[in-house]
């Protein structure tokens, strides 16, 4: 069975239907038991079919020339690092078998899979932001569906950077990043979680908190959106659950691709000594 690092520079082009059947065969088996790269498929194959169904709408208004100038700008700035597909085949894991399309495939520049996308993005947050932050603040699912996308990369990174924070260091950043004198649950190994970190991350209009957890070790994130109010509920979103809570004017919302029971009893056990 490949590792995530032999699948990671697959996902994309598996995504986008364009890998030999062999290929696709080894990534399909990787993310029926690999937890972190099943999310990671099931948001890009969101944000693809989000960006498709949405195409109309997001050509409507073009971007300004000065902004597709400084896209292409960035693109230029990032040094060009060629992927051979041929050693793709050649760390292909013993006994997977050779695919002789693979074989004489021709090398892909990062550069250019990228820099499409980072023009693309941008024209999407231009065109499309203020469409997706209006159905965001109406749709807990939409909502929900934001923050399984973060929340999948966040951990990617971390599983990268392998970075820790303990109790303090995370209330200490809620109160210098949000003016919020929180404390964090006592014993969270009493519920099966292990405090991994916290990050500010960026939704609709503002700055949220993330912090993040490992629930027997599969990633859990807790997000506060303040000056939010969003009603209960549980939604499944992306193959999440997403617990979604109010105290005050702060929105809390817990996400984990773990059973419903597993996601509820964790939402009960935050809400008891988070406010």
């Amino acid at each position: 069975m490949p590792n995530c690092t032999f699948i990671d520079p697959l996902v994309t082009p598996y995504v986008d239907g364009e890998l030999p059947a062999a290929d696709r065969d080894l990534v399909a088996e990787h993310v029926r038991v690999c937890a972190p790269c099943h999310s990671r498929v099931a948001a890009e194959q969101a944000v693809r079919t989000l960006i498709h169904a949405r195409k109309t709408a997001f050509t409507a208004t073009c971007a300004p020339e000065s902004l597709r100038a400084k896209c292409r700008g960035v693109a230029r700035l990032k040094p060009s690092r060629d992927v051979d597909v041929n050693d793709v085949a050649r760390r292909r894991p013993a006994g997977a078998g050779a695919d002789p399309r693979v074989s004489g495939a021709t090398a892909v520049t990062w550069r250019a899979r990228l820099a499409p996308f980072a023009l693309a993005a941008s024209l999407v947050l231009v065109v499309g932001g203020a469409f997706v932050y209006q159905i965001t603040d109406k749709s807990a699912r939409v909502m929900a569906a934001e923050l399984t996308a973060d929340h999948v990369k966040c951990f990617a990174m971390n599983r990268v950077l392998d970075t820790h924070e303990g109790a303090t260091a995370v209330e200490s950043s809620m109160i210098s990043g949000f003016g919020w004198q929180m404390h964090l649950p006592d014993e969270p190994a009493r519920a099966g979680l292990e405090l991994v970190g916290a990050r500010p991350c960026l939704y609709g209009e503002g700055k949220i908190a993330h912090i993040m957890y490992r629930h027997q070790g599969r990633p859990v994130s807790l997000y506060m959106l303040p000056n939010a109010s969003r009603s209960r509920e549980l939604v499944e979103v992306l193959g999440h659950q997403a617990a979604i809570w109010c105290v005050g004017n702060r929105t809390f919302v817990l996400i984990s691709r773990e059973p419903k029971r597993e996601v509820e009893q964790m939402a009960s056990f935050v809400q008891a000594s988070l406010r």
